[in-house]
Formats: structure tokens, sequence, C-alpha cells
């Protein structure tokens, strides 16, 4: 197992360009060049925190940092560069894959959690947060419902983010109301599950004068996913904005 997850991470170092820059090594600049035979994903991050990428199905790119903070800007061209690191990152990969003896396995989704981005008022507009983390390779699909219905739009979808242990992290969010009695759900797919993951979200009255509670249940297929609460509010706290 050890040996697979070193293997997993010269992969992803092969595919993708890693950058440490920093005044006392209090941050980290990463690039990330990453592509497989139907995928790819082009980024650049800051911390953890993604500044810019590659949409390669609308063929522009994306800045996502935030209003507040010290604006880093992207030269003319970014995108264009990106398309051209995406073919020397197809090249790598068919050069990476003769050379390993025995194909990489694929591992499914370690963790998946639902919640809310702010505390929950009724009839007051929210985020839905869906985080998937331990799967590899990227990405994972994700499918929202709403009280048994498909729901697409107010959604949105971040690239996949790499772990340390050579595994990938991602978001999906939904924007909604709070109304008592829905049920959200968010559905999981990646190509090592047999069968999707889900995870059930809602927001019921518990008893009169106690106001709305917010329960969360979990269908999975290879197991329930317990996860701790300290989990919970670190990823809260290094949600994307």
């Amino acid at each position: 197992m050890k040996m697979m997850k070193m293997m997993k991470m010269m992969m992803v170092l092969v595919l993708s360009g890693l950058l440490c820059v920093s005044a006392d090594e209090e941050h980290l600049d990463l690039r990330i060049n990453g592509c497989s035979e139907s995928d790819g994903e082009y980024l650049y991050g800051l911390d953890g925190e993604e500044k810019w990428y590659a949409d390669f199905i609308n063929k522009r790119g994306v800045d996502i940092q935030p209003s507040f903070i010290d604006h880093i800007s992207y030269p003319k061209g970014t995108y264009e560069k990106a398309v051209a690191n995406q073919q020397i990152c197809r090249q790598n990969l068919e050069i990476a894959l003769k050379g390993l003896k025995d194909p990489l396995e694929n591992d499914a989704p370690s963790s998946v959690m639902v919640y809310p981005k702010e505390d929950v008022e009724l009839r007051e507009k929210n985020t839905l947060i869906c985080y998937v983390t331990g799967f590899y390779p990227a990405p994972v699909n994700f499918y929202w419902t709403k009280n048994g219905e498909n729901v697409t739009q107010g959604t949105s979808t971040n690239v996949p983010y790499p772990n340390k242990d050579g595994s990938f992290n991602q978001f999906s969010r939904l924007e909604f109301i709070p109304q008592l009695g829905d049920i959200y759900s968010c559905t999981v797919k990646h190509l090592a599950l047999d069968q999707p993951l889900t995870r059930i979200w809602g927001v019921q009255k518990t008893a009169p004068g106690i106001g709305p509670a917010v329960f969360c249940d979990v269908g999975v297929t290879v197991g329930l996913l317990g996860v701790a609460a300290g989990i919970f509010f670190f990823i809260k706290g290094h949600e994307r904005s």
C-alpha cells in the first residue's frame, strides 16, 4: 500500500508542475498540469486555494480570486499556454504508463460530506457544499437532488485538488433557500466505485420553540462513512471562497 501511494505521487509529479516560492518558506505556490486519456486540468493555487484555472470546455481562463485580496494578475496568453502544456502532459502520460509494469490501482473516495456554508436560517439564501476526498484518479462526478428531483441550476463544481498522499479532493456547491421539510442529496460517482455514494441533508423542526435543526444522513453502498467533528470544522475552515 505504501509503495502504491508513492507511485501515485510520482504520477502526480510527472503530470503536475509544483513550484514552492515564498519568503521564509511560509507559502506554497502551486501549478498543476494534469491529464488523463479523457480529462485535463491546469490551475494555479496558493496555500491550498485556487487562483486561476483553465476551462477547457468553454475554452477560457477563469480567475476565481476574491475581490477582497491583493489580486494576482495573469498575462495574456495564459490559457493558450495551458492548452500547449496539456499536449506535453499527454505525451508524458503515455511515456509514464508504458514505463509502469503494473497499472496504478484506483482508490474510491474515503470521505463524502455535505454541510451548509453559513448557519442555517429559514428562507435565507445559503450554499450547500459537498466535499469529497481520498479518491484517485480525478475527477469525481457530482449529482444533486431536492426532494428526489434532480437539480442542476445553482450548482457549481471546482476542479480536483491534490492531497499530499497522491489522492485528490473536490467540492461541489448548491445555492439554496432552506425550507422546513425539504430534503437534499449529493451523489458522487467515481470509476473505482461499483455504485454511487450518496449523502442526505435536510432541515426539520424538532420541537416547539427550538427552531430549525439540521439533520444529515448518508446512504452508501460500501458501508457508512464515519467522519469526526474535528474534520468537519477543519474542512469548513478551509473551504474555498
